[in-house]
């Protein structure tokens, strides 16, 4: 019992760190080669219209006389029709290295009462309705990766999110994580758990993974900030780690919009610049960013200076590794006429495809895996443009 005892307090204390709720979640998965891919879940309904605004359709302004803005309210032009929200000026640098891109009016197949949680689980899901898979597709991906050495994943919440779990195994961490024993304490628990493999590995895994942690923070306080959370993200990359998956919540936007967007964008741009600067040029050459929502806002405002839950959406998409410096749309126009069920963007793009082309270009995953395992139903198109060839 006393054995019993012990392992429970070092899951508790030890491994897991008593990991509390995290506004950010991240989790790792470590596997051979040299690419990398940083999903960010941006929880809440980013409203794509906003960070990225069609200035050139003219029905922008008619639909959104308070939100649209122009250059004189430091609308940045990128392409003569779209133009970026000031608050992600930040991102400009990364635009004209042609490290940064964005697809716009793209979706998962999600179309019905535009809930946040059945939203949330066809995206990281990657079914075709809800729960319709019970698995998340970056798990999956993980298993179809070709000859992994090692399809571990680690987790800095108590349990990883829907889009990580699965049948391949998940380990548990955090930002705010830190193993503070002594090097005699270590010792006690190396010699305790010798003759259990399964908490020896564990002990193993958190003492390198600690040291990892020491390493990349010092003496700066740990937290779970986006940008604690970015720089760690950065560090387990720059290491045996090759995927990485966060969330940035606060997206959810019903009322004075202007001002409540401010701060997740802020969020965004920073966990997108962390990765940039704590990645070296040849790491960052190799890593793709994807960061998608559950679905758009509405695109006409409220009367609350706010928009609602709408359908087709934004992905921004940055990194080296990505073919960047474009806006990717197939435009509906924002006419009434065109405007799903008379009130959203209409998707024309679904947006696991181009999650299978990243998955595709970074990781070799073949294309009947891509349709019959990670995407269940998805024809996949060989001939997206997203990355870099």
């Amino acid at each position: 019992m006393a054995s019993q005892i012990n392992r429970r307090a070092f899951l508790s204390g030890a491994c897991c760190l008593a990991a509390s709720p995290l506004v950010t979640p991240v989790s790792f998965a470590a596997m051979p080669g040299e690419n990398r891919l940083v999903t960010i879940i941006l929880r809440g309904g980013m409203d794509g219209l906003s960070l990225v605004q069609p200035y050139g359709d003219p029905a922008l302004r008619l639909l959104r006389p308070k939100l649209a803005l122009g250059a004189d309210d430091g609308l940045l032009d990128l392409d003569g029709f779209f133009g970026l929200h000031p608050a992600a000026k930040a991102l400009l640098p990364l635009w004209n290295a042609g490290e940064l891109g964005f697809l716009h009016a793209t979706s998962t197949p999600y179309r019905n009462e535009r809930s946040h949680f059945d939203g949330q689980d066809i995206l990281e899901s990657g079914g075709a309705a809800v729960q319709g898979e019970r698995t998340g597709w970056l798990n999956r991906a993980i298993a179809s990766i070709p000859q992994p050495a090692d399809r571990r994943a680690i987790d800095i919440n108590a349990t990883a999110e829907l889009i990580l779990s699965g049948d391949s195994p998940v380990d548990v961490w955090s930002t705010r994580a830190d193993l503070a024993l002594a090097e005699d304490e270590q010792a006690f628990f190396v010699q305790l758990y010798r003759n259990d493999p399964a908490f020896a590995a564990a002990l193993g895994e958190a003492m390198v993974t600690d040291m990892l942690s020491d390493r990349l923070y010092g003496t700066e306080k740990r937290s779970v900030g986006t940008q604690s959370v970015a720089k760690f993200a950065a560090g387990m990359l720059s290491t045996d780690y090759r995927i990485a998956s966060f969330s940035i919540t606060g997206w959810d936007t019903h009322l004075s919009q202007s001002k409540i967007f401010l701060k997740p964008v802020d969020e965004l741009v920073t966990a997108i610049t962390t990765l940039k600067a704590n990645l070296s040029p040849a790491v960052w050459r190799k890593t793709a960013i994807l960061a998608i929502t559950e679905f758009g806002r509405t695109a006409r405002e409220n009367g609350s200076q706010g928009t609602d839950h709408g359908t087709g959406g934004l992905a921004v998409l940055a990194g080296g590794a990505v073919a960047g410096g474009k806006v990717y749309r197939d435009w509906p126009s924002l006419s009434d006429s065109d405007l799903l069920d008379g009130r959203d963007l209409r998707p024309t793009t679904d947006l696991r495809q181009l999650a299978a082309a990243m998955l595709r270009q970074q990781f070799g995953i073949s294309a009947r895996d891509l349709e019959t395992t990670v995407f269940p139903g998805l024809s996949f198109d060989r001939h997206a443009a997203y990355l870099r060839g």
